[in-house]
């Protein structure tokens, strides 16, 4: 094959494709096909292919895509300079195509991005105080109390694919929820940052939510006496620079993982009222994580200790 056409370029499986740049998934779930993500070192896989659509979404950065979105970023070239690379390797590794399917002529993506089709979109249809025992494990094993997190979230019932599943849903002021269970995460429609306004000039920043409950749960003594901004995603930092720097201090709690550090190292740079908070987790991929670590071994070193008795033997 000496050439591609986009429309052809966009028929190749991107799961085949992932495999033939020696990138492989971690789990498959239904149609999804779950990875640690291509653009940034991470230890929760963040990057989601859906086989049906065959699109892919990176959950930390909100891009998402066909296969042609995803050879630009991943390979940082043109359009036209991907379709002449993917020929080229289309001779080598005989990629299979895969069938596209349509809805009034446009093609499906997954949740989380601008266009849909009817059934892959998120939809919430019900919303009510946490309450699901499944979900209250999820919140334990994340090391958040159910009491703490019923004051920033709802049980969120939502359909996707046709099906019903209820999540923990965290609103951010416009209508959307980032939803999250013990086996999904995703967002509706629409996404953006969530702004605490506690009338400080001191802010505290958290890339995603539960960071943002584990500072609450570590800094049980000061819960109201900050601003709180949550990102819902990287993406919308640069969006949510206006609002950040109408504060005098700035607190940045983002991930450790490339982009997130990036990302503190430019704010750090451009403006004296950001600090760097991740130093208290910087052998952990974020704040949630360490607070798991630090939970765990409270309760090993409580099985350690052994009983005093006292009286006669």
């Amino acid at each position: 094959m000496n050439k591609l056409t986009v429309a052809e370029a966009r028929k190749i499986d991107i799961v085949d494709y992932l495999s033939s740049l020696g990138l492989l998934g971690t789990k498959i779930q239904g149609e999804d096909h779950w990875y640690f993500s291509p653009f940034r070192d991470e230890r929760t896989p963040s990057f989601k292919i859906n086989r049906r659509s065959n699109i892919w979404y990176d959950h930390s950065s909100g891009d998402g895509g066909n296969i042609i979105d995803f050879g630009i970023l991943y390979h940082r070239i043109d359009v036209r300079g991907f379709l002449e690379l993917l020929a080229r390797d289309y001779r080598r590794n005989d990629f299979s195509f895969h069938p596209q399917f349509k809805k009034d002529g446009n093609i499906g993506l997954v949740a989380g991005e601008k266009e849909n089709l009817a059934d892959s979109k998120i939809v919430v249809t019900a919303t009510r105080q946490l309450s699901d025992k499944r979900l209250l494990h999820y919140l334990n094993a994340r090391s958040i109390s159910p009491e703490l997190a019923s004051q920033f979230c709802q049980e969120v019932d939502f359909a996707l694919y046709k099906k019903q599943h209820t999540a923990i849903g965290f609103p951010n002021g416009k209508g959307g929820y980032e939803l999250r269970s013990s086996y999904f995460k995703g967002s509706s429609s629409p996404k953006t940052f969530r702004f605490v306004d506690n009338s400080s000039q001191e802010l505290q920043v958290f890339e995603g939510f539960f960071d943002f409950l584990s500072w609450f749960s570590h800094f049980k003594n000061d819960q109201l006496a900050c601003n709180f901004l949550v990102l819902n995603s990287l993406s919308f930092f640069q969006k949510a620079k206006q609002t950040m720097e109408q504060h005098s201090s700035i607190g940045l709690w983002l991930n450790r993982g490339t982009a997130g550090q990036a990302c503190t190292m430019q704010a750090l740079k451009s403006n004296s009222a950001y600090t760097d908070k991740s130093n208290l987790y910087k052998d952990f991929d974020d704040l949630n994580e360490w607070l798991v670590h630090q939970n765990q071994q409270k309760q090993s070193k409580l099985k350690t200790i052994k009983p005093t008795y006292y009286g006669r033997h």
